[in-house]
């Protein structure tokens, strides 16, 4: 079975077309995607968490 590699830190800013310090910003207020911190200090990011912080900010539609 084959994981699936870990988004970097560039790679979920372009995908969530957001710059570096407003996700820094969101990470401070303890709103940003679940990540984890590699010894060198870079963020990964699981493709899984990302979809889940995504689903969970999902808006219903309006009527």
């Amino acid at each position: 079975m084959r994981r699936e590699p870990h988004l970097k830190l560039c790679d979920l800013l372009n995908e969530l077309d957001m710059s570096r310090a407003a996700f820094y910003r969101m990470r401070a207020r303890g709103q940003a995607p679940k990540c984890i911190r590699l010894p060198n200090g870079q963020l990964r990011f699981r493709r899984s968490d990302l979809e889940a912080w995504l689903n969970a900010h999902e808006e219903a539609p309006a009527c």
